[in-house]
């Protein structure tokens, strides 16, 4: 089975203007992971604040978004959830509107033992006729997803990978022998790319490309050529941009960021604020060096 994408899908943030999502700015977002070349995009995603928007506005950004990009790359729709019913609404819903695919992080707060996590997906994955991937982000969720869910998941038609940010690279081993090689894994960190793809993943689903598009798209083109030592080199270079992207919660650093980098992305919905003053500063060395780096790239290609 041919992975439902490779290389760098950036998990977007949402722009909002008040109580409203900012349209005009949203396409400029897309506009600039188009030009850089990513091969799938995730839709109102834990990055994209799907916590803090109702459904209506869910729906209407992911059926925005699948009429915008005309398919010149996949569109993923966020639509986990803790309760199992609603997932399954908005994952139809998703579909109808034209999503290529699902992302779906696993139950929150209600945690589910290994039975209930098999049975909420599979549930899921029933009602679909579109591809799913699981979401494994145990930092958020408080459940870490065993090797032995993912081996009953790969057996439904529906299921074709998961994303990894449990942070444990020798568990993307256990999942490539677990499951075999027609269930994709893709690193959910930006920090470990070069790990993941060297043991078979199949890219990154990337908060720093928000920022960063064609540099998170060279680093996996290069993994992807087997030029794993030219992609570690790019890898740790990039480590104090990604320290910073992720010194406070996700998605507040990427978004104050985007802000510092001249983009109107406005703030995060409560409860999440603006950072402090010291990361603040710490960002602004960052937006500054990414724009130089980010450079530096466009003239190696």
């Amino acid at each position: 089975m041919k992975p439902l994408f490779q290389g760098v899908c950036t998990a977007l943030i949402t722009p909002f203007r008040l109580d409203f999502v900012h349209m005009e700015v949203y396409d400029q977002l897309l506009d600039r992971q188009l030009k850089a070349g990513v091969t799938a995009l995730v839709v109102c995603g834990t990055t994209g604040e799907s916590a803090t928007m109702t459904d209506t506005e869910k729906l209407d950004l992911i059926g925005h978004t699948v009429d915008y990009v005309q398919g010149l790359c996949k569109v993923l729709a966020g639509t986990g959830s803790n309760c199992t019913t609603h997932a399954i609404t908005l994952s139809k819903e998703a579909e109808k509107l034209g999503a290529d695919g699902l992302l779906l992080v696993s139950p929150y707060y209600n945690k589910a033992t290994e039975a209930g996590l098999i049975a909420h997906y599979t549930a899921i994955g029933d009602q679909v006729h579109i591809p799913c991937i699981v979401y494994n982000v145990p930092s958020r969720t408080g459940v870490n997803i065993p090797v032995s869910v993912y081996k009953a998941l790969a057996q439904h038609p529906n299921f074709c990978g998961v994303k990894e940010a449990s942070g444990d690279v020798v568990k993307i081993a256990r999942i490539r022998q677990a499951c075999g090689p027609e269930f994709s894994v893709w690193s959910g960190n930006d920090d470990e790319v070069v790990p993941v793809m060297a043991l078979g993943g199949h890219g990154i689903i990337s908060v720093v490309s928000n920022l960063y598009p064609e540099t998170m798209v060279r680093l996996a083109s290069l993994c992807m050529a087997g030029r794993y030592r030219e992609a570690a080199n790019l890898q740790a270079a990039l480590m104090p941009a990604i320290d910073a992207l992720f010194c406070e919660v996700n998605p507040v650093p990427i978004k104050a960021a985007l802000r510092l980098a001249g983009l109107d992305v406005g703030h995060c919905r409560l409860p999440l604020t603006d950072p402090t003053p010291e990361h603040m500063e710490l960002l602004k060395q960052v937006v500054g060096a990414t724009v130089r780096t980010e450079h530096l790239q466009d003239e190696a290609k």
